[in-house]
């Protein structure tokens, strides 16, 4: 046992295996659905060791795997960085769903919660053959004025929760797209009221296209989610497909919720 005040410098880490779990969770986290290659490739590991500490964290619900044989964080771990236990359900209810959504469209789509007037990232699905992939991680928020999921969020909003909204926050430009202007930012809150779909035209980040929608489940918000697409992909049919593909999924998910 160290003496009060002495240093720590040279203390060891017990056990290399479970450091090993850590930066395989480290690696899910930022890289959700993962193969066993681009873990092992990843941290380069072996295989065999890799396989072996995702059977036991899989044991223990720690990460889940799809039937592609694909890794990413589990429920049960997730209950860790986020007790609230809506959340955790709201991911698992989700992920088929958005899995699904992928398949269709092959771009980077989010999942996200209202949290303190901002949207909070809960999960994520990469692309699975684009070069191009987004550098968001899950636990970022995004302002709700200017994303996709946060106006179809804000669209939601009783009238007064609005205008409280736009009262107590600071409009701010992220990009010279951002509108910042409350009545413009009312015009186009009044479309998505009508139908049900938010764009962010490269508002939040440059280069980007993002189509979202909210969930409602007996009225109330329990979320949203979006694709995300770089802009130079974007034209008016592939933009219709994607919002054609949310609108269907926004259907799927919130009949099951």
């Amino acid at each position: 046992m160290k003496k009060r005040g002495e240093k720590m410098t040279d203390q060891k880490p017990y056990g290399s295996v479970l450091l090993k779990a850590v930066d395989i969770l480290d690696f899910l986290l930022e890289y959700p659905s993962s193969s066993l290659k681009e873990i092992s490739d990843g941290l380069k590991m072996t295989n065999s060791t890799v396989l072996k500490i995702l059977d036991t964290l899989l044991l223990v619900s720690y990460v889940s795997r799809d039937e592609k044989k694909n890794y990413r964080i589990g429920a049960k771990f997730r209950k860790y960085f986020n007790q609230d236990s809506k959340q955790v359900d709201l991911v698992e209810t989700t992920l088929p769903y958005l899995e699904r959504l992928q398949h269709q469209i092959d771009e980077t789509i989010h999942l996200g919660i209202l949290n303190m007037h901002e949207i909070l990232y809960i999960n994520k699905l990469d692309p699975k053959n684009q070069v191009i992939q987004m550098s968001s991680k899950i636990g970022i928020t995004r302002p709700l004025y200017c994303s996709a999921m946060g106006k179809a969020v804000l669209a939601k909003f009783s009238a007064e929760s609005y205008q409280k909204y736009l009262s107590t926050t600071e409009l701010k430009k992220y990009t010279v797209h951002t509108m910042i202007d409350a009545a413009e930012i009312e015009t186009e809150i009044e479309k998505i009221r009508e139908t049900n779909i938010a764009y962010d035209n490269e508002e939040v980040e440059n280069d980007i296209f993002c189509v979202g929608a909210a969930l409602i489940k007996e009225e109330d918000i329990v979320g949203a989610f979006s694709i995300s697409v770089p802009k130079y992909r974007i034209t008016d049919s592939y933009k219709k497909e994607i919002t054609m593909a949310i609108i269907r999924a926004k259907q799927e998910i919130e009949a099951v919720l």
